[in-house]
């Protein structure tokens, strides 16, 4: 076995003495830091190189926090002047997933760069913590480079915002194939109906 599978099998592990040592020692870290940092490098190799991430310049990694729990109905005084079909206020959830909240706001941060793909490191009681890996479309070495020049075009301007990342395109119910895919032809089950 080489080096990366035994950091996947680590992180498969997640609730050995050492894996749990070591999420709470670092969610510590990450809840004194702002909720969106540059990394100088992911903090699980195996994972980014998996997604594309690759350790050359025109890269980066940025973490993000974003707050745990479900979207709360932003109503004056929880009053909604309508049917109580739609009078919740409380028990509402957010329709896409936390990760790709995060992918959205490291790409408002980093306007000029792409959202190549992100995964999850850590969270506590109150976070989920998340690595996003961006691309820089301006950088010689990703013009250059036929693996990853696709990003540079135009139509992939933050891809993060229109669901076409891979946990964008989780929560649009894409990540199917075969026979269950068929009423998803066209691009969702509204285009396919």
């Amino acid at each position: 076995m080489g080096a990366y599978k035994y950091l996947e099998e680590i992180w498969r592990k997640k609730q050995s003495d050492v894996m749990r040592f070591l999420l709470r020692v670092r969610a510590w870290e990450y809840r004194q830091n702002k909720k969106i940092i540059r990394c100088n490098r992911p903090t699980r190799t195996d994972k980014a190189h998996k997604l594309g991430y690759k350790a050359k310049q025109g890269y980066t990694i940025y973490r993000v926090a974003v707050r745990r729990g479900g979207r709360k109905r932003p109503n004056s005084k929880g009053i909604v002047y309508g049917k109580p079909k739609n009078a919740g206020i409380n028990q509402l959830k957010f329709k896409r997933n936390l990760q790709s909240v995060a992918e959205e706001r490291a790409g408002r941060i980093c306007a000029n760069m792409r959202v190549l793909n992100s995964y999850w490191i850590n969270q506590d009681a109150t976070y989920k913590y998340y690595e996003i890996i961006l691309v820089d479309p301006q950088h010689i070495t990703i013009r250059n480079d036929p693996r990853i020049n696709w990003i540079c075009k135009p139509v992939h301007k933050h891809r993060e915002r229109r669901g076409l990342t891979s946990a964008g395109r989780k929560h649009r119910g894409l990540r199917k194939k075969g026979h269950r895919a068929h009423n998803i032809i066209g691009g969702s089950a509204h285009a396919a109906w």
